[in-house]
């Protein structure tokens, strides 16, 4: 999440000057929002597919799969393929995919209108109103899409040979049969939302207050024009990667146990301690007992901080790209 966090950072764009034989700023703004959701989708997509065996290996790591608690990253990397085939790495990344459009396009949108309230309503400005608008926008994101999160991370902890889930559409109606309706899909919600608050909230305020210092301070040096408006300063690409990856690394520093804590609770009946973890309270008091601060609460961080480089650095490449492709600069 750190990515789709990050993407959405970035100011409102300024309005776009009329330019011979077009339609003037009206027309530009036309379905602004369905461009931006394109834009944040797609970049999305393309860095969640890019991480995608990171982050099937930190799902089987964080919940202690018995096929691979014994292994650390890179001895999982290995194993996965050899046990499961390459496309082991790649198991529920189709939910993923699902997921990532919407909760993109939710996110970016959330974060405009609440920072623009919170800056009117409450007169709270400067970069405070980054880290309000980004909580709330996470939040808010999270809820609307956390169906499939919880759906990606059941087939992702699947291991070939062992499957209680065919695809997508029969986790769905198994988790509704089994595990009480509708209410199944939110298994683990208060501690995604405990933990999204601190990490949403302190990614847009970091790459907010990196990107707005180093272009005012910097600018020729940090960034560049915008293809699609030159009036428009854009970070450069390796800037994009270093003060997104800063921004990943401390939010999810802050918010990891939670992180922990959430898959080990949409996991579920998956997992045989599955009446010991009914709880948020219960969960983390388990994993800690069990497992202690450095290998329970913290198990697989190595691997989050390893996937904020590249993923940050597609994130914000084809983000960038979409932005000037669909003017929303």
């Amino acid at each position: 999440m750190a990515a789709a966090a990050a993407l959405a950072a970035a100011d409102t764009p300024p309005a776009v000057p009329q330019a011979a034989g077009t339609g003037g700023p009206t027309a530009r703004r036309d379905f602004y929002w369905l461009r931006s959701f394109l834009a944040g989708g797609i970049a999305g997509c393309c860095a969640k597919t890019t991480v995608a065996p990171l982050d099937r290996v930190k799902v089987l790591l964080q919940a202690h799969n018995h096929h691979y608690k014994h292994l650390g990253v890179f001895s999982t990397l290995r194993a996965v393929p050899q046990k499961e085939g390459y496309l082991g790495l790649y198991k529920g990344n189709g939910a993923m995919m699902i997921r990532i459009f919407p909760y993109g396009a939710i996110q970016f949108m959330a974060f405009e209108h609440y920072k623009t309230l919170i800056t009117t309503k409450l007169g709270v400005s400067g970069h405070v109103h980054r880290l309000m608008a980004g909580s709330m926008a996470g939040m808010t994101a999270v809820i609307c899409t956390y169906p499939l999160d919880m759906v990606r991370v059941r087939l992702a902890f699947q291991v070939k040979g062992e499957h209680t889930y065919t695809g997508i559409v029969h986790a769905f109606k198994t988790i509704y049969a089994k595990e009480g309706g509708f209410l199944g899909f939110y298994r683990g919600l208060m501690p995604t939302i405990l933990g999204m608050a601190p990490y949403a909230g302190v990614s847009f305020f970091t790459f907010g207050t990196l990107k707005s210092v180093g272009l005012s301070h910097a600018p020729t040096l940090l960034g560049r024009p915008s293809s699609d408006n030159p009036n428009v300063l854009v970070l450069k690409t390796h800037i994009n990667l270093l003060c997104g990856g800063v921004a990943g690394a401390i939010a999810q520093t802050i918010s990891y146990p939670f992180d922990v804590t959430r898959r080990r609770m949409q996991l579920g009946t998956v997992l045989p301690e599955f009446e010991k973890c009914l709880t948020m309270r219960e969960t983390m008091k388990y994993v800690y007992g069990h497992h202690g601060i450095r290998k329970g609460l913290y198990r697989g961080l190595s691997l989050n901080y390893i996937r904020c480089i590249p993923s940050q650095a597609v994130a914000f490449t084809t983000y960038e790209l979409m932005k000037q492709f669909f003017h929303l600069n």
